[in-house]
């Protein structure tokens, strides 16, 4: 699931990137950046269930409440660490040109991190409070996005603004409401890590069927004529997006469940490889995409075009996911072999 994610996230950026300016409104153009859309939500979604799993681990593990707490406010504090890391290293890779903003923007890593110090506190809650907390939180963050971004940010510094609010800005992934994903996919992470094996199917069909509900029952209330916010923008701070793109990642969920257990054999998968280095192919494909080293095709491809260079962008992302792996494995193999008393079981 995530490896789809990244896919979709590729094709976003690489069409994003290198598309010429008049043909962004052509059917082409509109449609890369309508799916991509649901890239930052699965990446979001999917950091939450990562937390969850590491969430009911650690009550596995740690029968402190407190303790729990802190690891996970660390491992929050280590994703908004590598954010920063992130925004210096594209900060360097646009020399000569460089945009000190670049350092402070909000981007999808910067969220993330501040909505898993958030939900953080999920960790103090045994399981069960855990997915209620997680899904009542989520909820909140969702509901009071229009009631937020309606206050006065003129007075606030322009970080504070994006890391809290939608701004007119693209690229930018404030708490209000992109944070909800973190709850929900906490939510979904530990009932999956909750269920025993032989139930999983069922969880699954539970999900497409929530799933299935929530992306119609939010489309229908999201069309009413009315609305109990004074100010609400769909594509920027409504709950009805939200509660659709969470449905949209329950039934990817179950989707992608099915495939792995019953339509393919296991074994090598470039896909799954993208999942397992989710976090290395962003960094260097956008330092790729959006880097020096591409300005000859910035905004100069036709649609087929930048489609073409997506698919080499893919390519190389799937060499370098592969290296990855390989070497981490190596690296496994010396360890273990260095580490192992000789003459002892391996």
């Amino acid at each position: 699931m995530r490896g789809l994610a990244v896919i979709v996230m590729i094709e976003c950026h690489a069409f994003n990137s290198f598309t010429r300016m008049d043909l962004r409104e052509t059917s082409g153009y509109i449609l890369s950046q309508f799916v991509g859309g649901m890239a930052a939500p699965l990446f979001l979604f999917m950091a939450g269930m990562t937390f969850g799993f590491q969430m009911e681990s650690l009550e596995r593990r740690e029968a402190g409440r407190l303790r729990r707490w802190l690891v996970s406010l660390r491992r929050a504090g280590y994703i908004l660490a590598i954010a920063y890391l992130f925004r210096l290293t594209n900060w360097a890779g646009s020399l000569p040109s460089t945009n000190t903003d670049e350092l402070l923007k909000v981007d999808i890593l910067n969220c993330m991190g501040l909505a898993m110090l958030v939900f953080a506190a999920a960790a103090l809650c045994n399981s069960a409070e855990r997915v209620r907390y997680a899904l009542f939180g989520g909820l909140v963050v969702a509901a009071a996005a229009p009631v937020i971004s309606g206050f006065d940010w003129s007075g606030a510094a322009p970080w504070l603004r994006d890391y809290l609010v939608p701004s007119p800005l693209r690229g930018r992934f404030p708490f209000f409401p992109c944070g909800a994903y973190i709850g929900f996919g906490l939510a979904a992470g530990a009932a999956v890590k909750r269920t025993a094996a032989e139930r999983m199917d069922r969880l699954m069909q539970w999900s497409f069927l929530i799933g299935l509900g929530l992306v119609f029952g939010a489309r229908y209330f999201a069309n009413l004529p009315f609305s109990i916010y004074a100010n609400s923008d769909f594509w920027r701070n409504s709950p009805g997006l939200i509660l659709i793109r969470v449905g949209i990642s329950l039934l990817l969920l179950a989707g992608s469940y099915v495939w792995t257990e019953f339509c393919v054999s296991r074994g090598w998968s470039w896909i799954e490889n993208f999942g397992k280095t989710s976090l290395l192919v962003y960094w260097v494909h956008v330092m790729l995409v959006y880097g020096t080293l591409t300005n000859p095709l910035r905004r100069a491809l036709t649609i087929s075009q930048a489609a073409l260079a997506t698919m080499a962008v893919i390519a190389l992302m799937v060499v370098l996911a592969e290296a990855r792996l390989r070497w981490s494995a190596k690296k496994g193999e010396r360890w273990r072999a260095a580490t192992t008393v000789a003459g002892a079981p391996a």
